[in-house]
């Protein structure tokens, strides 16, 4: 079993609030869950209004898929106007490594 995630370090377009924040977050979370198949959560950042971090996690038996994924889900976070992305972090691990 491959598991493989994907942490984002976002900074927020034009945020006022974390009211606004929100308004900008769920929609991407709730994209790339619905998108990808994967488990997806605001993770980071949470009291500051124009920062977000967001992570996603995927399962797979295979490799490439895992990657596959991962890639694209990078690639749609990266063209996501209202937002820019400083940072990613990934890891991709095998079930059994130590």
């Amino acid at each position: 079993m491959w598991i493989g995630w994907l942490e984002f370090d976002l900074l927020l377009g034009d945020v006022h609030s974390l009211k606004e924040k929100r308004s900008v977050v769920r929609p991407l979370v709730a994209e790339l869950a619905r998108r990808f198949s994967v488990s997806a959560a605001e993770t980071g950042a949470q009291d500051l209004y124009r920062r977000a971090g967001v992570g996603i996690a995927v399962v797979s038996g295979d490799r490439a898929h895992v990657v596959s994924v991962l890639d694209a889900a990078e690639r749609l976070v990266a063209a996501r106007p209202e937002m820019e992305l400083l940072a990613v972090r990934r890891d991709l691990r095998r079930s059994d490594d130590d």
